[in-house]
C-alpha cells in the first residue's frame, strides 16, 4: 500500500487501474466499442485524483480524449456524456484563473445538460447539472481558500526560521485542499453510481498482494 493511504483510496486505485488495463485490452480488439471507452475514460478520470501537478491534468487530457472517443462512436451516450461533464470540471478547478476556467465550467455543463436530455429520468444526471452552475462559485472559494493557506504557512515558516522544510509542507496542504475539493466534486455527483455501473460491466480486479 502506498504511504498515506487509506485502505478504501488503495481499493479504488487497485480497481479502477485494472478497469484502465482491461479496457485497453478490449480497446485493442475493438476499438469502436463506446461501452469500453466510456469505461476506460472513467477509470482515468478516477485515476487522476490520485495524481497531483502535471501528471494530474494528463490523465484528466486521456479521460477527455477517450470520452470523446466514445461520443464519436455513439453522440447520444449519455453516461459518456455524464463522465466528460466530470472530467471538464475537474479540469477546471484546477486551473487558477477563473476566467479560463470558466471555459471548462461551460463544456461540463453543456455535457450534463445533454447527458439529462438523452434520460431525463436520471436523477444522478440532474443534480450534477445542478451542481454545475454551483461550481464557478466553489472555484473562487477554493483559490481563495488556499492562497489563505499559503499565506498564512509562508509567515509561519519565516518565523519558525525552518523556511526549507515548511516549503514543502505548505505545498502539501495546499494539493490537499486542492484535491479534497476535486474528490468532492467528482463523488458530488455519484462516484459510487459510476463504481457500481463499472463493477456490472468487468471482473473485479485480482486480491492485492499481503
Amino acid at each position: 500500500m502506498e504511504l498515506g493511504m487509506g485502505q478504501n483510496d488503495f481499493d479504488r486505485l487497485l480497481f479502477f487501474e485494472h478497469a484502465r488495463k482491461q479496457a485497453e485490452i478490449t480497446y485493442a480488439q475493438n476499438p469502436q466499442d463506446a461501452d469500453n471507452l466510456t469505461r476506460w475514460g472513467g477509470a482515468l478520470l478516477e485515476l487522476s485524483q490520485f495524481q497531483s501537478g502535471n501528471e494530474g491534468v494528463k490523465y484528466l487530457e486521456d479521460a477527455v480524449s477517450k470520452l470523446e472517443e466514445a461520443l464519436e462512436v455513439n453522440p447520444k451516450k449519455h453516461d459518456a456524456l455524464w463522465c466528460l461533464g466530470n472530467a471538464y470540471t475537474s479540469h477546471a478547478f484546477i486551473i487558477p484563473d477563473i476566467s479560463m476556467a470558466k471555459v471548462f465550467f461551460d463544456k461540463s455543463t453543456d455535457c450534463f445538460q445533454q447527458a439529462v436530455d438523452e434520460d431525463p429520468s436520471n436523477d444522478l444526471y440532474r443534480k450534477s447539472l445542478e451542481l454545475a452552475s454551483k461550481a464557478p462559485d466553489l472555484h473562487v472559494e477554493l483559490h481563495k481558500q488556499m492562497a489563505a493557506s499559503q499565506t498564512t504557512q509562508a509567515a509561519s515558516s519565516s518565523a519558525s526560521g525552518s523556511k526549507a522544510s515548511k516549503k514543502g509542507k505548505k505545498k502539501k496542504a495546499n494539493n490537499d485542499l486542492k484535491y479534497d475539493i476535486l474528490g468532492w466534486v467528482v463523488l458530488a455527483v455519484g462516484v459510487i453510481a459510476w463504481v457500481g455501473f463499472a463493477k456490472s460491466h468487468m471482473p473485479p480486479p485480482p486480491p492485492s498482494p499481503m
